[in-house]
């Protein structure tokens, strides 16, 4: 199992936004939490299969809000 960080905000507009810490370019954003969880690992996995050509079995997530408002 891989561990990453994800910083949550929301931005002006009421959006999610999740940035994955441990790599660099990764990130997304949708309208709801749970949406924004789904997404988010989902763009881990795209992430890790393009750059380093593989995809764990498992990947947690260790969330931090910052700045929601």
């Amino acid at each position: 199992m891989r561990e990453f960080h994800v910083v949550v905000t929301q931005d002006e507009e009421g959006y999610f936004v999740a940035e994955v810490s441990e790599l660099s370019g990764c990130h997304t954003q949708a309208k709801s939490h749970d949406e924004l969880m789904e997404r988010i690992k989902e763009t881990i996995e795209l992430y890790l299969d393009v750059v380093e050509g593989q995809i764990p079995e498992e990947i947690k997530i260790i969330e931090t809000q910052a700045a929601l408002t």
